[in-house]
């Protein structure tokens, strides 16, 4: 429900404390350790949305049921979010290529309860908000029925050509009020649309993260033809305590619409400290995968990959082949809370981006993340006398994925990050981020669409009509490390994403987490809190 599982900073690297958590506590290890500190990313670390809040059983709702839905909206941002007791955070989208009316929306989806002694519950359970009318309104649907897992969470979309969906989630279970199993790779997949779904387990993990086991973590799908999709994701191999001695990622795939996946097949080679695969397809059929590699283990800066791989197997065709090298280490950033963090915030961050295929060229193809490189570095450990200054970076392949062109940052003040691209079917480079240079202080965010005009050139469009302010005021995930910024989140998620139109030769659809609703669950109105909503918006035709 997070992406990254494990960013490994330097053992030199201070924790500035250990935030709590939903379900645990991320391990820091002693500084006399030689492993590298690890810092996880996965739905068991994440802060908890309200203080004090454990698993629960939460609502048991039969596939092609519908929750709720929202009222028809015709702004320009729409709120995809029926349900207002919890944050909405990690959103992904897949537009139906038979159908571009129809969209699906992932998001990470709290459901909290409140007993009656006061305690509070919570599941985590990602939802298909599914859309029929163009994205005026949103009816959400459960991604299965059981009650196995208790949480599911990294949401990820795809749609095949004939208009057949997958949706990919990790999927844990609660073996205690505040410890859960890690999570297994679970891929849905859905013949109408997105109501009705049939769920199939990928991989299983083993262990809990303090203990020996194996770690998985950030799947992502991608489909093509009919019946035909690839799931990648990440394996940390743990031993004693949790401590992480291998990272790699893999991938499986179906050929019959999700019913049976391939046993899953390495994809990372030798390199051994691999993590936040991607895949994508490119028009002549080539699949390939982005990852990142923590090959310097004394800064913690990783390099970004790229994998061919057989669109038949999963197999890797070749090894990784190097984009670039990512400034992302242990002191490229101000902390708070043992995480990555930017300038007067607490919520956690990173570098990872994605791969995206022109579909008007198979040979072309970019990798997009974001950075510090414009920052000044080493960065103060305290956020809040940090001055911060990320950016998103793009390299580009023409010879399918062979070679890479130098990095090129998008140069905007204040911070850009999570971003994620897509070619328009024109073939122009779009990437959508988070974006603070709408903020001469550097604390609010908008939605920002960047269009590249020629190599390496690009425009910018604000998406959002409203600013969000993660650095104070925030009904969820809140902590107070500076009196300044009270209720600062600690918790945005770490990705938001955007799609091509079928059809359309330059529209793209986007949906990020968005924080101008107030939220005062359960206390009614008028606390001047605000929560995390899944927004959407369509951008050109």
């Amino acid at each position: 429900m997070v992406s990254r599982l494990f960013k490994r900073l330097p053992a030199t690297a201070v924790l500035v404390s250990v935030v709590a958590l939903g379900v645990g506590a991320a391990v820091a290890l002693s500084d006399d350790n030689p492993q590298p500190i690890d810092v996880t990313y996965n739905v068991s670390d994440a802060p908890a949305p309200v203080a004090d809040t454990q698993w629960a059983n939460g609502p048991n709702v039969q596939t092609g049921t519908a929750i709720c839905a929202t009222p028809t909206q015709t702004t320009a941002n729409v709120n995809t979010d029926c349900e207002t007791n919890g944050p909405h955070n990690e959103t992904s989208i897949a537009v139906n290529p038979t159908n571009t009316q129809n969209m699906i929306g992932g998001v990470n989806d709290y459901q909290l309860s409140l007993n009656p002694g006061g305690h509070l519950g919570e599941t985590i359970l990602s939802r298909a908000h599914v859309t029929v009318d163009g994205g005026k309104t949103w009816t959400e649907y459960p991604v299965f029925s059981n009650s196995t897992y208790q949480a599911t969470g990294d949401p990820s979309l795809a749609f095949d050509a004939i208009g057949h969906a997958y949706y990919g989630t990790l999927g844990f279970r609660f073996v205690g009020p505040a410890n859960a199993s890690n999570p297994d790779v679970l891929v849905s997949n859905s013949g109408d649309g997105g109501k009705t779904w049939d769920v199939q387990r990928v991989s299983a993990g083993s262990g809990v993260e303090t203990s020996v086991g194996s770690l998985l973590d950030k799947e992502y799908v991608t489909a093509w033809g009919s019946g035909n999709a690839l799931v990648t994701f990440g394996d940390f191999s743990n031993v004693q305590k949790g401590v992480t001695v291998s990272a790699n990622v893999f991938s499986s795939v179906t050929h019959d619409f999700g019913k049976t996946w391939s046993k899953p097949t390495l994809i990372s080679g030798n390199l051994g400290e691999a993590f936040v695969a991607i895949p994508t397809v490119a028009a002549n059929g080539n699949v390939y995968a982005s990852f990142l590699n923590t090959t310097d283990l004394s800064t913690g800066r990783d390099d970004y990959e790229v994998v061919r791989l057989s669109p038949s197997t999963g197999a890797p065709i070749g090894g990784p082949v190097k984009v670039a090298t990512v400034i992302d280490g242990g002191t490229d950033y101000p902390l708070a809370f043992g995480r990555q963090t930017y300038q007067d915030s607490v919520f956690r961050t990173w570098a990872a981006g994605n791969i995206a295929a022109d579909p008007t060229n198979a040979s072309h193809l970019a990798v997009v993340w974001s950075d510090m490189r414009n920052s000044v570095t080493p960065a103060p450990s305290d956020p809040y006398t940090a001055k911060t200054n990320s950016d998103v970076v793009v390299s580009e392949s023409t010879d399918g994925g062979a070679h890479w062109s130098a990095p090129t940052a998008i140069a905007l003040g204040g911070d850009q990050f999570m971003p994620w691209a897509e070619f328009d079917n024109s073939g122009k480079l779009r990437i959508g981020f988070f974006d603070r240079s709408y903020d001469g202080a550097n604390h609010e965010y908008g939605f920002t669409l960047a269009t590249e005009t020629s190599p390496g050139v690009f425009t910018t469009s604000q998406v959002t009509t409203t600013l969000s302010d993660p650095t104070k005021n925030d009904r969820w995930f809140a902590r107070n490390l500076n009196a300044s910024f009270p209720n600062a989140t600690a918790f945005l998620g770490d990705y938001g994403n955007i799609a091509a139109i079928p059809g359309s030769s330059t529209g793209v659809v986007a949906y990020w987490t968005d924080m101008r609703v107030e939220n005062c669950w359960p206390s009614g109105p008028g606390c001047g809190r605000h929560g995390e909503d899944a927004f959407f918006a369509k951008v050109g035709s």
